[in-house]
């Protein structure tokens, strides 16, 4: 399909120094290809996103400052963002707040991720997320998320109005089926994030032969630390760090890209995260873990982990040097896997539905 028309865009956090933002746009734009639709995301463009983005990727612990004999690494991680996201299919670059010059789509496709979070620290309340200023046949939301922007908290009546331009409507948690209940009067389809619906397009390839826990976020608490470090030489297994200093672990690896992202999540042998991506990184490749969700991702984490019965993955400060044990040891239990199937095909049938 060459004409423009023919073609399903998607609008999301692509440009995202962040490896979940990333793989979820690169799984939904490739599910997509699979499912028979011309997709490919489209590329809006804002210098104060840019700035704020780099700004996160060079100081991800603020206030805490980044160490100057880490800055080096992290500037590589992001140049490495940079390159991978060029090798996605894009359509021609358009200012985030201007979508005129976009020419005519079938469809478009808005989400995943949390493209709704009206507290976002640079997308909160972007009109062209809400489908502002898009014209298709079928506007089309995808496990969209509003984040941390809680249940309680509503929608406003204008945001309200955006949404029901929306041909269909679907959601990925449970806070953000409550949000558009309240503001439409029915309740979304719950979907799978693309990453775990789209999970063979994620590369399997290990990188090391030799046993570690990968450690994946920033900011844990001092007691999963604790706990972590005891685990480690109970078992003799290292902790590897990825992404982020982490100075508990054993090995600090900053500097990795996307693709060396899912190459050393296919290698672990368990997976810590307070991030809702690396959990669904554990998922899709059936890696123990054990997540203690920082406050800004405590929605997501615990409505993905309430969907798929994975709550006991969830640890605290109480729990047990026993249950680490098991969750960083042990299968996931068969009841998760069975639940991943059930919303698979839901999600398939979403998206058969939705765009035609």
């Amino acid at each position: 399909m060459s004409e423009s028309s023919a073609q399903v865009g998607v609008l999301t956090f692509h440009r995202c120094i962040n490896y979940g933002s990333y793989w979820q746009a690169r799984c939904l734009v490739e599910g997509l290809r699979v499912m028979g639709h011309d997709a490919h995301l489209l590329d809006h463009h804002s210098p104060a996103v840019v700035r704020a983005e780099w700004r996160c990727a060079l100081q991800p612990t603020l206030p805490e400052r980044t160490r100057r004999e880490d800055l080096r690494a992290y500037k590589a991680k992001a140049r490495r963002f940079v390159d991978a996201i060029d090798r996605l299919p894009r359509s021609a670059g358009f200012a985030l707040d201007d979508p005129a010059a976009l020419p005519p789509y079938r469809a478009i496709v808005v989400g995943s991720d949390e493209v709704w979070n009206f507290r976002h620290p640079w997308y909160a309340s972007t009109p062209l997320f809400f489908g502002e200023g898009l014209h298709p046949q079928r506007l089309v939301s995808y496990a969209a998320s509003f984040g941390n922007h809680d249940a309680a908290d509503g929608i406003g009546g204008e945001w309200a109005e955006r949404l029901r331009r929306f041909t269909a409507v679907s959601v990925r948690d449970a806070n953000a089926e409550d949000l558009v209940r309240q503001a439409l009067g029915e309740t979304p389809p719950l979907v799978l994030d693309p990453v775990l619906q789209f999970a063979d397009r994620v590369p399997r390839d290990a990188v090391d032969d030799a046993p570690y826990a990968l450690i994946y976020g920033h900011g844990f608490p001092e007691w999963l630390a604790q706990a972590l470090r005891r685990w480690s030489k109970r078992h003799g297994i290292r902790l590897h760090s990825l992404g982020y200093r982490n100075d508990w672990a054993d090995v600090q690896e900053i500097d990795a890209g996307p693709e060396a992202f899912a190459a050393r999540v296919a290698g672990a042998s368990a997976l810590v995260t307070n991030f809702f991506h690396g959990c669904v990184f554990a998922l899709v490749n059936g890696t123990p873990f054990v997540t203690a969700p920082s406050p800004y991702r405590f929605n997501k984490v615990r409505d993905l982990a309430a969907a798929l019965d994975a709550r006991r993955h969830i640890v605290a400060p109480g729990t047990p040097d026993a249950e680490y044990d098991a969750l960083l040891t042990e299968p996931h239990d068969p009841r998760i896997a069975a639940q991943v199937t059930r919303l698979r095909t839901a999600s398939t049938d979403f998206l058969a539905a939705a765009l035609g």
